[in-house]
């Protein structure tokens, strides 16, 4: 198939969900590890980036966007039309290029990353992918 023309949402919605998911993600580890050890603890940003990326892969493949995406009102859709979610696969790489930080900064006019670029994916608002899945 071949990619379809998608209108992709906004920097500050994607930022908004980033931030969710990072929130998230820190709670989560200082539930896991206590607040004081999170503290103290030097790998504790290595763990809450692990937890984003796991969470947030999972979520994509599962659900079609993560935590943050979800709450935001935002979905991850594949460009060649195909209403399915992203696979599990492209949805790690995706999240591991995104915790690189340097792929969703260069972008094509369009809105999409290297990111989506990479796994053919991009990220529209819920409006857009309803209207693309039909539900």
């Amino acid at each position: 198939m071949t990619e379809t023309n998608v209108e992709t949402a906004s920097w500050a919605r994607r930022m908004l969900a980033l931030i969710v998911d990072w929130a998230a993600s820190t709670l989560a580890v200082v539930l896991v590890v206590g607040p004081q050890r999170y503290a103290e603890d030097s790998a504790a940003s290595f763990w809450v980036l692990l937890v984003f990326v796991v969470e947030s892969a999972l979520f994509t493949a599962l659900l079609g966007g993560s935590f943050g995406q979800i709450a935001t009102r935002l979905r991850v859709v594949r460009v060649n039309g195909d209403p399915r979610p992203i696979g599990l696969i492209q949805a790690f790489v995706r999240q591991i290029l995104i915790a690189l930080v340097i792929p969703p900064l260069v972008f094509r006019p369009d809105g999409r990353g290297l990111h989506d670029l990479a796994v053919g994916s991009a990220t529209v608002t819920l409006q857009t992918w309803r209207g693309m899945t039909g539900r």
